[in-house]
């Protein structure tokens, strides 16, 4: 697979042409198809160590807790776009992160706590900030970005699970000439991450660390082939890191009023590229769901296999793992590592509650082996032998309300719980998120 992205991009402009629609038709103008948005998101974290240590620098967090209570204010702003054949519009973001509390210096250090910077002391930040924005340009059906992006790919995607989102810096485009096919591709050359006020980071991934890669680029794309199946294709190249490939589908059938039937199936895989900068791997992993939705209710059970030798890895918190046993804190993506999860939803409008929904899931994982890891993703116990039988699990409890109407309508209200527990491999962990997001449409 190329990732030449110039040579997609002109597939893309080609695809539209091909089938030409009446831009004129399409275009609302630079002003008139504005909108700016501005987002209020005050989350509490706290993450019990248990018997460890919390990850810190200095004294900080040497009590086993990470604590943070922090506030976001998300400003983005986008163009319509100008008239004619080719028209051209701008997006635009500011954000600021306010630190309100981290509970006695438990701020979390450098981890994947990363509610807020730290300084070289170990002292979180008492505030910080994101400024960016992209040039865009629409041919018919084809939208190219260049600047500062927000990827949403199974194989390239911009986080957005702490007080700020990800972003990444490029070009990309997306295309949506055929009814229910949207191709996407994009070349990236920086990322920001969720606690940095710089936009020019260089690459970072989530199990091996900081990557002295150039650029990751990706393609592929999401058909709706009827009003209950859809399938995905994509792959990407960390360059020098790897290569990945990702295949999904996803498929609900009514049995009966208010009765459907829903699959799902995910699959990865990665291999070593160029440099060879993570080592040398060779991963496949899957993931496959089952279950039923009876009104108001949904049950599901799930199975995940990484048939490889190393950690299934991706972008350091970013959204690009689309397996089902991927949850609050556990991946379930160690080698050999084979996990089964069963996961209940239920919806309150059905009980004259709308706007109220409760998720409760447990996942359990087992047979993780490091055996014959590579030198990245080996780890290793007190005696240096690798880790071989490793198991874990993971229970999860959520609750969310959105308000239905009035003043605070859209105001949501979220409580995350989460307990993991793990043989020598991981952490055991306890850990309670509280969020509050205000979303407010000013244009």
């Amino acid at each position: 697979m190329s990732y030449t992205f110039p040579r997609y991009l002109v597939a893309l402009c080609a695809l539209s042409a091909s089938y030409a629609v009446n831009a004129e038709e399409q275009a609302e103008g630079f002003i008139e198809g504005s909108n700016l948005s501005v987002l209020n998101r005050n989350l509490y974290f706290n993450r019990d160590h248990r018997d460890g240590p919390a990850p810190a620098y200095g004294k900080a967090g040497d009590n086993g807790y990470s604590e943070a209570w922090a506030h976001g204010i998300i400003g983005k702003f986008s163009s319509g776009f100008t008239q004619g054949t080719v028209g051209f519009g701008v997006d635009a973001f500011a954000m600021l992160g306010l630190k309100l509390d981290t509970g006695g210096g438990r701020n979390g250090g450098r981890s994947s706590f990363d509610v807020l910077p730290v300084n070289r002391d170990g002292e979180a930040r008492d505030e910080y900030s994101k400024l960016g924005g992209a040039a865009k340009v629409r041919f018919l059906d084809t939208v190219v970005r260049v600047g500062d992006v927000f990827p949403a790919t199974p194989v390239v995607a911009a986080g957005d699970s702490r007080l700020l989102p990800e972003s990444f810096r490029g070009v990309t485009a997306e295309n949506t000439s055929f009814d229910g096919l949207t191709l996407q591709a994009g070349r990236l050359h920086a990322m920001s991450q969720p606690v940095s006020s710089n936009m020019r980071d260089g690459f970072a991934t989530f199990y091996g660390g900081a990557v002295d890669s150039p650029w990751v680029a990706y393609g592929g794309g999401d058909y709706a082939v009827t009003e209950h199946l859809s399938v995905s294709l994509y792959g990407s190249r960390l360059k020098d890191a790897w290569n990945q490939y990702y295949a999904g589908a996803s498929f609900t059938y009514p049995l009966a009023d208010d009765l459907d039937l829903i699959t799902g199936f995910n699959a990865y895989r990665a291999v070593d590229e160029g440099r060879q900068l993570l080592g040398e791997f060779d991963n496949t992993i899957w993931s496959g769901k089952l279950g039923l939705r009876f009104g108001a209710h949904t049950l599901a059970l799930t199975h995940q296999r990484n048939n490889g030798d190393d950690d299934f890895d991706y972008l350091r918190h970013s959204d690009s793992i689309f397996l089902d046993n991927s949850i609050q804190y556990s991946d379930f993506n160690s080698p050999k590592e084979r996990s089964w999860m069963l996961r209940y939803d239920l919806n309150m409008a059905s009980y004259g509650i709308p706007g109220l929904s409760f998720m409760t899931r447990y996942g359990r994982g087992s047979d993780a082996d490091y055996s014959n890891a590579n030198a990245v993703y080996m780890r290793r116990d007190a005696n240096g032998d690798p880790l071989t039988d490793q198991k874990r699990w993971e229970r999860n409890i959520e609750v969310k309300y959105v308000v239905q109407s009035g003043a605070a309508k859209d105001l949501s209200l979220r409580v995350r719980q989460a307990n993991t527990r793990a043989t020598a491999f991981e952490s055991d962990l306890d850990e309670v998120r509280l969020i509050v997001e205000y979303p407010l449409s000013v244009l």
